[in-house]
């Protein structure tokens, strides 16, 4: 695992036993195909569960160490940063921020634990760095009875803004952040906010007209906006023959504030239209532009799917708040270590998908074998020599 040491070698304020704990930790979540939990991790490495235990325990700047994967990977000059939640299932009754969350996938709230996370979106690439993992609180931990989640996402944020690289413009939320505190905030930090609108939301025309004359305030608002009336918007030319696209600068009742919005009208079926309608704060924002912003927010999706089914996000064995932070940013880090592995084996320049169980397997692979010559007293030259020891290596990989 050269290149895990290598950049835990360009941390700084890193002492040598936790450098070497990590090493230990992320080379073992490499090679753990079951539950990656204290106890599994002590299954596959020289540490025992105590040790893993303990080493949870200590805090650590995850946050330098995504930076530095995201440098890298030549992610140097990403324009955007992705915000959203995932819930976790947890059972117990002690463990820290039990509480009623939505879940996506059963489209209910249940009890449970949630993960906010922050992450650096490479448009260009159309990929995604985890940056900044936070538990949310539940309602018991809460210091102030008025604090709602949207302030705590909000707060989670403004702690990842001093670490954002400068080139990051916009920052790319779904439709439950569209909320004007959270808007606010991030417009605060000089931010641009690209999100999505409920269908039915409260907008208005600004008046384009002259004013008239005399006492009075000056006229702002010319009518309500009616989305199946769409004369009154500028079209847009699409990509796609059977999405049309319309812009317009109104002004959101809700957000408090002008923003561009983009209307797509998917005229697949046409009976039944869909319209969706995406906004930005950013008013000289082009609208293409302001599509495929937002599409490339989907991509912190695959980061929490890929930490639930690879790198054991779900399977946290902690029940302290500590613990449970460094379980999630250290599934979110071996993510993103995984796309910078399959990187440097140039697998990306030959147009191949990423694929972390991929990577998992192959590095699994190679560590039963070197398990097989220190064992059984083999003479390494000759096992990786041979003409079959590729073949074993990428042995049950995806795509080789």
């Amino acid at each position: 695992m050269t290149v895990v040491t290598e950049i835990l070698n360009g941390l700084p304020n890193i002492n040598k036993p936790q450098q070497k704990f990590l090493a230990v930790l992320f080379s073992t979540m490499f090679v753990c195909h079951s539950a990656i939990n204290f106890l599994s991790l002590s299954r596959h490495s020289a540490l025992s569960e105590r040790t893993f235990r303990r080493g949870f325990r200590r805090p650590f700047e995850f946050a330098r160490l995504n930076l530095q994967c995201a440098g890298r990977a030549a992610c140097t000059a990403p324009t955007a940063v992705a915000l959203d939640a995932s819930f976790i299932k947890k059972s117990g009754k002690h463990t820290f921020g039990l509480d009623k969350f939505w879940n996506g996938s059963s489209g209910r709230a249940e009890k449970g634990l949630e993960v906010s996370l922050v992450a650096l979106i490479d448009s260009k690439h159309n990929r995604a760095f985890a940056l900044s993992a936070e538990q949310t609180p539940d309602a018991d931990s809460k210091t102030d009875a008025q604090e709602t989640r949207m302030d705590f996402y909000l707060q989670h944020f403004e702690r990842t803004v001093p670490l954002l690289p400068a080139s990051v413009r916009y920052a790319l939320v779904d439709g439950a952040y569209a909320k004007e505190k959270f808007v606010a905030g991030v417009c605060r930090k000089g931010l641009a906010v690209v999100s999505r609108l409920r269908a039915d939301a409260n907008l208005r025309f600004l008046f384009q007209g002259e004013q008239r004359t005399g006492r009075g305030r000056p006229r702002k608002f010319d009518g309500k906006v009616n989305l199946c009336d769409r004369s009154r918007f500028e079209p847009v030319e699409a990509d796609e023959p059977e999405v049309s696209l319309y812009t317009a600068r109104v002004w959101s009742v809700s957000l408090k504030r002008e923003i561009r919005v983009l209307v797509l009208v998917n005229q697949e079926k046409a009976a039944k239209q869909r319209t969706v309608v995406l906004f930005s704060t950013d008013l000289q924002l082009d609208p293409k532009h302001l599509l495929r912003l937002y599409r490339s927010r989907f991509q912190i999706e695959f980061l929490f799917r890929d930490a639930k089914q690879s790198a054991g996000l779900e399977s946290v064995q902690a029940r302290d708040k500590q613990a449970l932070s460094f379980h999630w940013n250290a599934s979110f880090a071996c993510v993103n270590l995984a796309r910078i592995i399959a990187q440097e084996e140039n697998r990306a320049a030959r147009g191949e998908a990423f694929s972390i169980k991929s990577i998992k397997q192959r590095i699994f692979n190679e560590h039963l074998l070197e398990l097989f010559i220190s064992k059984l007293d083999l003479e390494p030259t000759v096992i990786k020599n041979h003409q079959n020891y590729e073949r074993l290596r990428n042995y049950a990989v995806i795509s080789t």
